[in-house]
């Protein structure tokens, strides 16, 4: 196993559009004059048709934007596949909890107005939410303790839950089992208490719903525990209280009337049934699925609210430009910098999904931000901010790169949908170019006499582009399936394993801590020195001790490493006819370097070539101490990528 680290830029040099008009984001202009390279940019037309023409029911648009201008729109696939109607730019899609980026924008368009307070207790403005109760935890393990509705192990609340606290998901409220939720929340008894006492109900309103839960007691103490939650429906009342409207009519009134997010709403009026995405297969009946065809009565604002992709990218591009678009100002700068900002302590415990110190990821209000320059979930710059929604829909604003992406699809399966998210977050950025990098250079003959000795594979982990700076556990020739690891002072942290690798098959589960390797300790080691040890060929057996949580006595796992899979980012090298062939055989093409189409470069220098043609994509090798190569770097300087010779 090695560590691959891919560097970043600190500060775009290309000047860009400073605030955008809405005009801008209506048609599609040259990509190059925006900085992607439009060969690159077509590679994710392929990625998504492909999909589509290996039968996927799903059909796709994309939607970029850069600078305050439209680079890509694409429809791909069908809009209902059973009745092969193609998909289209403004097709309509059930949006789910990228409802509450809306609603937290929402909510703190009231805060700027002075009339909601951040930090009041929720029963300031829903008085039936009061004296609130919390499930009791066990004092050895930390657990919560199971429901006995008979003993109640309940008690009170150590301070009130706020309006703070259900934007940032910190209000001990929980989502229940049997609600539209991701199928990773807990079926733990208080998941099942709220599944079964306050179910979501088309034909009940909102306030319904939160007097419900005023006989529910909470999973966490309110500001003590991340986790995801019906916080936004909850907001949604708080909104309707505080301004007086329905919240489908405050949102159509304060948001989408002025942004022009002409099909935003909680339902498709009938002229335009015929846009809306069909869900594929046999579906279960949540709040969201078909029944958005007919005026709503419960509003979601978590989960509820249908939009287009025209539609996310101005809503995003309002966010993008400090809170205004078009001369209509919607939020404070101020106010959108607080939003996109990590509003979570280091210490937060976090309950469930990919959020945390441990993914380089924090939480603003109503965002998801990256807050790891070296490894994140989330593409891009630190203060990065997006999410997601569980019918397969995705959105990413990098701040600094003035980039949007937004991907819609429908899928009744959320486990499905990582596979599409690594590809909208991938390969947009993938596309980028470097202005430096496309400077003329002049081939220098016969300074590539031993080419053989630069064959080989490269693995340069999974980071397409050196924009999106990404440390990345890339294991050389043997693959153990730990995908996410983090140093700590006791060893390695296991945070996410891929489900069928060798680790997970031998049993390690995530929040493991690996303390020794072949018997020696890895305690107080580097991050970098740690992956070193576990490192070696493919078929080779390896023994990790491990500590778990409420194991008394450390357990000891030994298996085999297995191939490398084709996940990373790889490029393989050969020598044909006196030339250095260079060929991506990995899951990603990378800048110059396609999937499948082998590409010859030129010598620069001792130990460095380009690509003649294209983006004129620089390698250069790198040597251990003995002067053998070990390594490849694309684009050497500031925007390089670092890769790890692995055979």
């Amino acid at each position: 196993m090695k560590i691959i680290q891919a560097s970043c830029m600190a500060a775009i040099t290309l000047c860009l559009a400073g605030t955008a008009l809405a005009d801008d984001l209506q048609t599609v202009v040259d990509p190059e004059g925006l900085g992607f390279s439009a060969r690159r940019l077509a590679r994710m037309t392929s990625w998504f048709e492909a999909q589509s023409e290996k039968g996927d029911p799903s059909g796709f648009v994309v939607g970029i934007a850069r600078g305050g201008k439209l680079a890509y729109l694409q429809a791909t696939g069908f809009e209902d596949h059973d009745k092969q109607m193609p998909m289209r730019p403004d097709s309509i899609f059930r949006i789910g909890s990228m409802s509450k980026q809306i609603t937290s924008v929402a909510t703190m368009i009231l805060v700027d107005e002075g009339k909601l307070d951040l930090d009041a207790p929720v029963a300031q403005y829903l008085p039936e939410l009061k004296d609130r109760q919390v499930v009791k935890k066990d004092p050895a393990t930390g657990d919560p303790i199971l429901l006995d509705l008979v003993q109640k192990a309940f008690e009170p609340a150590k301070r009130a839950m706020t309006i703070r606290d259900l934007l940032r998901n910190t209000s001990g409220l929980v989502y229940g089992v049997g609600d539209y939720a991701d199928p990773g929340f807990g079926n733990a008894a208080v998941h099942l208490l709220y599944g079964a006492r306050a179910p979501f109900r088309r034909d009940k309103p909102i306030a319904s719903f939160v007097a419900s839960l005023s006989a529910l007691p909470l999973l966490h103490q309110p500001g003590e525990v991340w986790e995801y939650s019906i916080g936004y429906d909850v907001l949604g009342r708080v909104i309707e209280v505080v301004s007086g409207q329905a919240f489908d009519q405050f949102l159509q009134s304060r948001l989408f009337a002025p942004l022009r997010m002409v099909d935003s709403g909680f339902s498709v009026p009938q002229n335009k049934l015929a846009r809306l995405v069909a869900l594929p297969g046999a579906q279960p009946q949540p709040l969201s699925d078909g029944g958005v065809g007919k005026p709503q009565t419960f509003f979601s604002g978590g989960g509820g609210i249908v939009s287009t992709v025209p539609d996310f990218l101005r809503f995003c591009q309002m966010l993008l430009n400090g809170g205004e678009l078009d001369g209509v100002r919607i939020l404070k700068p101020e106010t959108v910098r607080l939003m996109t900002t990590n509003s979570l302590p280091p210490d937060m415990h976090i309950a469930g999904h990919e959020v945390g110190p441990a993914f380089g990821t924090g939480w603003g209000l109503g965002f998801a931000v990256r807050t790891d320059p070296d490894f994140s979930l989330i593409p891009g710059a630190v203060g990065s901010f997006n999410w997601q929604g569980s019918w397969g829909t995705f959105f990413s604003v990098d701040p600094v790169q003035k980039l949007i992406l937004v991907m819609m699809m429908q899928r009744s399966q959320y486990s499905e949908n990582g596979f599409y998210f690594n590809a909208i977050r991938r390969l947009p950025y993938t596309a980028l170019k470097v202005p430096e990098v496309s400077a003329s250079v002049e081939p220098r003959r016969g300074d590539a006499e031993n080419l053989a000795e630069y064959a080989g594979r490269y693995d340069f982990g999974g980071s397409t582009s050196s924009l999106d700076r990404q440390i990345l556990v890339a294991d050389g020739n043997g693959w153990i399936g730990l995908e996410s690891v983090v140093a700590e002072t006791g060893g390695l942290r296991v945070i996410k394993l891929a489900a069928a690798g060798p680790a997970a098959k031998a049993g390690i589960l995530a929040g493991d801590l690996i303390t020794a390797v072949k018997g020696a300790s890895i305690k107080g080691l580097t991050l970098e020195a740690a992956l070193h040890r576990i490192s070696g060929p493919a078929n080779a057996a390896i023994e990790l001790k491990i500590v778990r949580s409420k194991q008394s006595d450390p357990l000891v796992f030994t298996f085999v490493r297995e191939a490398v899979p084709s996940h990373s980012v790889q490029l393989q090298i050969r020598v044909a006819d006196g030339r250095l062939i260079v060929e991506a055989t990995g899951g990603w093409s990378i800048l110059d370097f396609d999937r499948g189409q082998p590409t010859p470069v030129a010598a620069l220098s001792k130990d460095e070539f380009y690509v003649e043609g294209g983006d004129h994509t620089r390698i250069a090798f790198t040597r251990d101490a003995g002067g053998k190569v070990n390594g490849a770097v694309l684009n050497p300087g500031r925007w390089e990528q670092r890769g790890a010779l692995t055979q």
